[in-house]
């Protein structure tokens, strides 16, 4: 399984967490900004103290809650001085999308194009595109070994590409094609600029493999994405 495959398998175990109700009523609440102890927890969904904690901490297992222990003003009677264990909602994003997007990769790309300005905004983002993809070739290059064959810089270029969601395959004329676009939304509405930041990164990705041979070229159809990289 590649780490891209496992990295999605996590995310979905996490997710299937919420799959019984009560963990995904608690996760709700606690979402909509309710920083909220076992006993409230109890009394808000009907439940035992210990249920109540019993599905809290398997939030707390999954990621999708962060607790910590305080104590909560207001209280009064025996054990009031004692802190209590506060649940809520993780810092940590789960972003599952199925076909693979990567938007905040698109994000950081125009960010860091608009912030070296330039006569024009697409050029920068090319050049973010291609810089952004001479890293990943590089580190493939780096994963094929002092002395690799000519298979592996290829396993490394997929496994790459696959990371950041292009779902590539390599075809009988000795191409990789890209089945997917991680971008697809922002491509429908500026085809001319995602296409051609698509481009820059593989442009960059064959840089960093340092394959002089393998051509990055723009090829739009149907049903992929509008890259296909030839590897002869």
């Amino acid at each position: 399984m590649s780490q891209a495959d496992q990295d999605l398998d996590r995310q979905l175990e996490r997710l299937g967490v919420l799959a019984d109700p009560m963990r995904r009523a608690l996760y709700l609440r606690i979402s909509a900004g309710q920083e909220l102890s076992r006993d409230q927890a109890a009394r808000a969904l009907r439940i035992s103290r210990a249920l109540a904690a019993f599905h809290l901490d398997k939030l707390v297992d999954a990621g999708l809650l962060e607790a910590d222990f305080r104590r909560l003003k207001g209280r009064s009677g025996p054990g009031a001085g004692r802190p209590s264990k506060l649940y809520r909602r993780s810092a940590q994003a789960i972003d599952v999308t199925l076909p693979a997007r990567r938007y905040q990769l698109a994000a950081r790309l125009l960010s860091r194009a608009a912030s070296e300005g330039g006569p024009t905004q697409a050029a920068a983002l090319e050049r973010a595109a291609e810089a952004w993809g001479r890293e990943l070739g590089t580190e493939a290059r780096g994963r094929s070994g002092p002395r690799p064959g000519a298979a592996r810089p290829l396993r490394s270029a997929l496994a790459a590409l696959r990371a950041a969601g292009f779902e590539p395959r390599q075809d009988a004329d000795g191409e990789i094609v890209l089945a997917n676009c991680p971008f697809a939304a922002l491509q429908r509405a500026a085809p001319a600029l995602i296409c051609g930041m698509n481009l820059a990164l593989c442009r960059g990705l064959v840089q960093g493999l340092r394959a002089p041979r393998w051509t990055a070229r723009l090829a739009p159809a149907a049903g992929r994405c509008c890259v296909l990289i030839h590897t002869p």
